[in-house]
């Protein structure tokens, strides 16, 4: 995915900017804002366009917080609005942005995760990412996280696609599948499903494809399931709503083995990786935006 480039800083006022917002490590809502501003362009590269899940804070992780993805009246214009077609008669209203306005707007507003969607507002019912979340059940590894990501990977490599890597900023890694638009949420559904569960048939000691919690324990559930209309996942570079305000960081995948953690990313440490980074870790997005999703069945190419 290449670098976008904002050249609006935005002029949100953060209401109490001294509030602390993570009480464990002391940042504040202007620690957030600046985070925030900081990163924009990287983040906006994944989401500018395309429709949000927030998770709001008003009062910091010591307060309530909560997910929303509808606006509310008096909400400023850089959040912008849009009518997707309803599939149960009931017709509602969701949001997108597209520049630093409507980022800090919704940073004024409380939000600290930004969850995206595999589609565009645009074309809402033509997705053109897949993601494969990885989510360790208790006792697995760390560095068996790592090698089920790859091993997605490897199976994707099989069928002729490429994938890119994140941290989630908690407990796993996703790894995402873009493709050019066109198939429907249905094929992309089936496509991503019949890969868990073949292999989760063929490594049942370390995969699981069903979300039923009680199946986790010492394996990793693929997550299949973010592949389905409304569903979202986190954004690249968002922050999490977690004690340290760990980042969800997109990684070149030669990176991923010296991880210690989905975690590994906190506030600090990520602006110091995007001081230093010259070049998108996901180098290659916008070829990779133009391969072809095959069908559900179709058997992988030979090695």
């Amino acid at each position: 995915m290449p670098l976008a480039h904002a050249s609006d800083t935005g002029n949100a006022v953060i209401a109490e900017p001294a509030r602390v917002v993570f009480p464990d490590a002391g940042f504040t809502r202007a620690d957030v804002a600046g985070y925030y501003r900081r990163v924009a362009p990287q983040l906006l590269a994944d989401i500018a366009g395309r429709p949000l899940s927030l998770l709001r804070c008003p009062d910091g992780l010591a307060g309530e917080c909560f997910f929303q993805r509808h606006p509310e009246p008096g909400w400023d214009a850089t959040v912008h609005r849009f009518e997707p077609a309803s599939e149960n008669g009931r017709p509602a209203t969701c949001v997108y942005i597209d520049d630093v306005r409507g980022l800090l707007e919704l940073v004024r507003l409380g939000v600290l995760e930004l969850h995206v969607w595999g589609s565009t507002a645009r074309m809402p019912d033509r997705p053109e990412r897949a993601v494969f979340d990885l989510d360790p059940g208790e006792g697995v590894a760390w560095t068996q996280v790592v090698g089920a990501a790859r091993e997605i990977r490897a199976a994707l490599a099989r069928r002729g696609l490429r994938s890119f890597v994140r941290l989630t900023g908690g407990k796993g890694v996703h790894v995402v599948l873009p493709f050019a638009p066109g198939p429907d949420w249905a094929t992309v559904k089936a496509f991503s499903q019949s890969l868990a569960r073949q292999l989760a048939a063929a490594h049942p000691e370390r995969y699981v494809a069903s979300a039923s919690k009680h199946l986790r324990e010492g394996r990793i559930f693929i997550d299949w399931l973010r592949n389905v209309r409304g569903a979202s996942s986190i954004a690249n570079w968002s922050l999490r709503a977690r004690p340290g305000a760990p980042v969800a960081m997109p990684l070149h995948w030669r990176e991923l083995g010296v991880t210690r953690s989905g975690a590994d990313y906190p506030l600090p440490r990520a602006l110091r990786r995007i001081d230093r980074l010259r070049r998108s870790p996901w180098e290659g997005w916008t070829d990779a935006s133009r391969q072809r999703l095959p069908p559900a069945c179709a058997a992988p190419q030979a090695d």
